[in-house]
């Protein structure tokens, strides 16, 4: 008789399995030196003291790492009740600093002849006036003129002032950063002071005779406010313009005893020999020229230069002017009618730009 079980209908035989050999302790058991070994006091309180040290190490870790957050956080956004200033406004009040030194610098070398040394006008008008600081020369404006020239103020097409950025039409001498810079200079707060920084090196100006740092202050004045009725932008100042510059449509007759300023006939009446002075390039190419002693003579100023302003003023050895022509930006040529020299030689030099200079020798 078989000792297979009978199966039911429909039952499966079962899959016959090879017998199964029971593993070797060996193979997952230590050797039994190992198991009579076990934890001596010390060496189980070592490992007791090894986990708490572990645990301390890993809080004063989350310690430090919160600590350091708190404290990271309060530099970029400042301490509470304003203990410290936030990075980014630090930053930035930096960056403004910077730029408006370096704008004193950009409107020394270029605007303060024309403006004045303190925004006070001559040649071109006033800038540092409350009333148009106040609202009228606002950053756009700036921005615009720089880019388009003195066209733009008065609508005025034959303005002396010229294009300054090289991104006008024609380019100018100055790129987008010198126009930011001169800009954060005229717009900076009265309530501030800045150093005078050599333009080259960077490095702070010091009074010879004091020792001191030179310092300078900025123009606006934060708490002023146009007087009751007036408005925030000012009329035009074309007579003002005119005025500073010197014409004599502007100013009338010349004062008594100041060297002839017109370049027309009528300002003296009399003709002469013709000396030729060209201006090209921000420089005289006629550096060199000669006129007769003691007897008036007419200069035949060309300026070549598309929008710029030029004129030729005389001085003698001491530096007394002489003789000082009109301004008028090119392209355009004027005559001028020069009083006589005695023999002798005379720097002679443009009013707009005193970097164009040559030498003029009477004989």
């Amino acid at each position: 008789m078989s000792d297979t079980p009978e199966l039911e209908p429909g039952q499966n035989l079962p899959a016959p399995r090879p017998p199964v050999e029971p593993a070797p302790v060996e193979r997952f058991t230590a050797s039994p030196s190992v198991l009579a070994t076990e934890l001596s006091p010390e060496r189980a309180a070592r490992i007791v003291r090894q986990s708490s040290n572990a645990r301390w190490v890993g809080f004063l870790t989350i310690i430090v790492v919160i600590l350091f957050t708190a404290l990271y956080w309060f530099y970029e956004v400042g301490g509470p009740l304003g203990v410290t200033e936030p990075r980014l406004e630090a930053e930035l009040t930096a960056q403004q600093v910077t730029a408006v030194e370096r704008g004193y610098n950009v409107f020394e070398a270029n605007c303060a002849r024309c403006h004045g040394v303190n925004g006070e006008g001559g040649i071109g008008p006033a800038l540092n006036r409350q009333d148009k600081l106040f609202a009228h020369l606002n950053e756009n404006y700036l921005r615009t003129v720089l880019a388009t020239g003195g066209r733009y103020v008065c609508g005025n097409p034959n303005s002396l002032m010229p294009i300054w950025s090289n991104e006008g039409h024609p380019p100018g001498p100055l790129n987008y950063i010198q126009i930011e810079d001169l800009i954060a200079f005229i717009r900076a707060p009265s309530t501030e002071t800045y150093t005078i920084r050599d333009p080259a090196l960077g490095e702070p100006k010091v009074d010879p005779i004091t020792g001191e740092v030179r310092t300078f202050k900025g123009w606006v004045d934060p708490a002023y406010k146009p007087a009751p009725g007036s408005t925030p932008y000012p009329a035009c100042w074309t007579t003002e313009f005119a005025a500073a510059s010197g014409s004599p449509a502007a100013s009338g007759a010349a004062p008594s005893g100041s060297p002839a300023a017109s370049g027309s006939p009528a300002a003296s009446g009399e003709t002469g020999s013709v000396v030729k002075i060209t201006a090209s390039g921000i420089a005289f190419t006629t550096p060199q020229v000669t006129a007769p002693a003691d007897t008036p003579f007419v200069i035949d100023f060309d300026n070549e230069d598309a929008s710029t302003p030029h004129n030729v003023e005389i001085k003698d050895s001491t530096g007394a002017v002489k003789f000082k022509g009109d301004i008028f930006p090119g392209v355009a040529t004027k005559q001028y009618q020069v009083p006589a020299l005695a023999a002798g030689t005379y720097p002679f030099q443009c009013t707009v730009h005193p970097n164009m200079t040559g030498t003029l020798t009477a004989q």
